[in-house]
């Protein structure tokens, strides 16, 4: 894996969990293992690596779950945002993409652990794309933005976290 020396930042949605990274691995996947599913809720986990020494948490500290005894996972206790697969023995820590500030920098290179890939999974570039949500529902997405509580994508030097029992 190249060390690509970079500078990239993100976070959890309610902004109580932030981080930067120095540099990260050219290592950019989608993983359909059962873990990842189960973590992400989702069918994969769209994953990019930093190495650990590039990787410095900014705000807060994530969550962390030992899914196996070699893995642990991290994520925000307040708002539940998936954040990260570590790896205890690599020296890296592999970042949810969502999680990222601007995710569009790290398109996936490669689908793992393909033996749980839902069977439908190639078909969902063929699926109807509906457009935009300010298009198909101006009312939902107006009521949306007036009450957003979501961190936005960029750091900031300080943020109104709602905590889960505000």
């Amino acid at each position: 894996m190249k060390r690509i020396e970079m500078k990239i930042s993100g976070g959890c949605q309610c902004g109580a969990v932030r981080y930067h990274a120095s540099a990260m691995l050219d290592n950019s996947h989608l993983c359909h293992c059962r873990m990842c599913q189960k973590a992400s809720g989702n069918i994969f986990a769209a994953l990019v690596a930093a190495p650990n020494d590039a990787l410095t948490w900014t705000r807060g500290k994530p969550s962390v779950w030992k899914s196996s005894e070699l893995v642990e996972r991290g994520f925000c206790a307040n708002c539940g945002t998936p954040l990260f697969f570590h790896h205890l023995e690599n020296g890296r820590t592999n970042l949810m993409i969502g999680s990222l500030d601007d995710p569009h920098a790290f398109p996936p290179h490669a689908n793992t652990c393909t033996e749980n890939m839902v069977a439908w999974f190639n078909t969902i570039t063929g699926i109807e794309n509906t457009g935009a949500t300010e298009n198909n529902g101006a009312d939902w997405a107006a009521a949306i933005k007036t009450s957003n509580n979501q961190h936005p994508d960029r750091d900031t030097a300080s943020w109104p976290v709602r905590w889960r029992d505000d």
